[in-house]
């Protein structure tokens, strides 16, 4: 019984629990990566090398991130990684805003036939482009620049990115743009001012995998950034504090809490925006 009057308490059915319990294991099993990365970041050196080790630290200590910020080329890859996934995703975003509403405002020949040249493009695994592109990349004289990392990342972003911003187009109602045009709208006024507002959620859901991609590449890096280190991203500083004979475990998880940083903030910002992109948020 409820202490308030007309208020009856539901009891709570045995699927939602279910269902909520589910999400929560969930939930732990996917953020304990996390937790063990940055907890190995605040661990001293001798418990990160104990052949008994605990999920927790009584004395956390900040010498990891000490040594990763020592290394002199660490900012320098900082600000490679954001110039990478910066240029990514503004540039695919651009890119495939004006596609999806050519693929889906206008009729032309071979149009269902690009549609799905782009969906086998998914299919496609990187791995296997990988010896392509680089011969491409050297042709192109774009090795050990981070061109040779942006080009790349912008045309395997470019068909989700269509695909998935096709849908938002479309449900914008045609009686939305004819109304525009009555009203002495342009083409480019309709496009900029009120199409691109409506899709926007869409934008911001596809450059978040756009920046994900971008941000966390290693394989580009490797592949084509060979001599000049001064090009190199994020990724690679990993590579400092991993030695064969004695690697240094505690620089690897500082590193890649630091690198996971931007990420988290990135997520902060474009919160609200992803939650509407994903769930179409574009209505009649």
């Amino acid at each position: 019984m409820s202490l308030i009057p007309g208020f009856v308490r539901r009891p709570r059915r045995p699927w939602r629990l279910a269902a909520e319990t589910s999400a929560l294991l969930i939930a732990v099993v996917v953020a304990f990566p996390l937790y063990w990365m940055v907890l190995g970041a605040f661990k001293p050196a001798g418990e990160i090398e104990s052949t008994e080790p605990r999920p927790w630290t009584l004395s956390p200590s900040l010498d990891s991130f000490r040594r990763v910020f020592g290394q002199q080329e660490f900012g320098r890859y900082f600000v490679n990684s954001l110039v990478v996934a910066g240029s990514v995703v503004v540039v695919s975003a651009l890119i495939a805003f004006l596609a999806a509403t050519a693929v889906t405002r206008f009729r032309f020949r071979f149009r269902t036939t690009l549609l799905i040249m782009f969906l086998v493009a998914q299919m496609v695994p990187v791995e296997a482009l990988t010896i392509p592109l680089f011969f491409l990349m050297r042709d192109f004289g774009q090795l050990n620049t981070l061109g040779s990392l942006i080009l790349p990342h912008i045309a395997f972003s470019l068909p989700f990115a269509i695909w998935m911003l096709r849908g938002f187009v479309k449900a914008v109602p045609e009686a939305l743009e004819e109304a525009a045009y009555i009203d002495g709208a342009s083409r480019t006024r309709f496009l900029w001012q009120i199409l691109f507002p409506l899709v926007f959620p869409g934008l911001v859901a596809t450059s978040v995998f756009s920046f994900i991609s971008a941000w966390n590449d290693f394989l580009f890096a490797k592949s084509f950034i060979i001599s000049d280190t001064s090009q190199s991203t994020l990724p690679m500083a990993l590579l400092v504090f991993y030695k064969p004979d004695e690697p240094d475990w505690g620089g690897v998880m500082a590193a890649s809490t630091v690198m996971t940083i931007p990420v988290l903030i990135f997520f902060v910002l474009v919160q609200r925006r992803l939650v509407s992109g994903l769930g179409g948020a574009v209505k009649d």
